[in-house]
């Protein structure tokens, strides 16, 4: 039986990162039943709940030096694990753990990573140097390819890939229906969902999309959905976002699961969001998007499926959003044409990520 510890942003009740956990579990496990996994997370009994696994505390360290020991592989990732724009302390926090499975002797794989950017000239040179040392590393756009050369890393096996939820597999659309029945928010208009985060108290952004509701909601005769990736934190902001637009809304109050959101995403018409895996959780089931920028993984993204941010959280405008909203409302079903086989590809390339984890295990083996 093979021993795989993943590092991660888990157990913190974000949407995106629990998904990509479900979806490196659902392919890792397919492609062998037995291994035995364990998770480093900031809430143990949670990750067991949610996930199956096995998990320890990222607080935790003689635990966590414990499994490392014992593992055939650590995995660090998925997710913009390896950067310093969204907090400084926790690239530290990765790399440590990257840096003691290396101590011990354990493979190190970084998967389907958003790598970067990365401020700062020590930063940089610890980054390089583990980097240069551990055994595989897959990224998920071509924009953290150039990072990783921006850094000299170039020693390990080097693959781009794709994030590890667009691994997941479509569900349902009964459980979405069933949520927003309870939110009076069903029925046969069309629906433009919204996925928004809290970013460093701006309000510009949040200004230009409650102007986005109120012409959403005049022009095209639609109800506006908020949906939570991140419980509560989204919540409160799309409740400001809600407060400032003249016309009705809905705001999600709850906590969903990956396959709750992943429902809901599929009853839009149309996915507006601010979040990285709302986007993906559209791409998923087929729902045309709009992604506006708070950091590169977004525009790497859209790139990435043959489209375009329509701006950034500083200089968005309501007319340059709604002109998009318009033209993607407009061409719905030959937006959903294209993007088809561009999804069909990075879904081959997220499974990739685990069959060369499952290589490098054979290897250590």
């Amino acid at each position: 039986m093979h021993n795989l510890v993943v590092s991660g942003y888990y157990g913190s009740r974000n949407g995106g990162d629990e998904a990509m956990l479900a979806a490196m579990l659902e392919v890792l496990s397919e492609l062998d039943p037995k291994l035995n996994i364990t998770v480093i997370s900031s809430d143990p009994e949670d990750t067991r709940r949610r996930h199956g696994v096995e998990a320890v505390s990222w607080l935790d360290m003689p635990g966590i030096l414990c499994v490392l020991r014992k593992a055939d592989l650590l995995i660090s990732g998925g997710g913009s694990l390896l950067q310093n724009v969204t907090s400084g302390r926790s690239l530290y926090y990765y790399m440590g753990i990257i840096f003691w499975a290396h101590v011990l002797g354990t493979p190190v794989m970084l998967y389907a990573q958003g790598i970067g950017p990365i401020y700062g000239s020590f930063a940089r040179r610890m980054m390089s140097w583990l980097g240069n040392h551990v055994d595989v590393i897959t990224v998920r756009d071509h924009g953290s390819l150039e990072e990783l050369e921006s850094l000299h890393i170039h020693s390990p096996h080097i693959e781009c890939t794709a994030d590890p939820v667009l691994a997941i597999n479509p569900v349902g659309r009964e459980a979405g229906h069933s949520i927003l029945k309870k939110y009076h928010a069903d029925g046969a208009k069309p629906t433009v969902g919204i996925s928004v985060r809290e970013w460093r108290g701006w309000m510009h952004y949040k200004e230009v999309l409650a102007g986005a509701v109120d012409a959403i909601v005049r022009e095209l005769d639609a109800r506006v959905v908020f949906l939570p990736m991140q419980y509560p934190e989204d919540v409160k902001a799309a409740e400001a976002i809600a407060a400032m637009a003249q016309e009705s809304c809905t705001v999600l109050e709850d906590e969903y699961t990956t396959s709750e959101l992943l429902s809901l995403v599929g009853c839009m018409d149309l996915m507006v969001s601010i979040r990285l895996h709302a986007l993906i959780f559209a791409g998923v089931m087929g729902v045309p998007m709009i992604g506006v920028s708070y950091d590169p993984k977004i525009g790497r993204f859209m790139d990435s499926i043959g489209d375009r941010v329509v701006g950034n959280l500083q200089d968005i405008t309501v007319e340059e959003l709604m002109a998009e909203i318009r033209h993607k409302w407009n061409g719905k079903e030959s937006f959903r044409k294209k993007n088809a086989p561009l999804l069909s590809e990075l879904r081959r390339l997220a499974v990739r990520n685990g069959e060369l984890a499952m290589e490098a295990m054979g290897r250590n083996r």
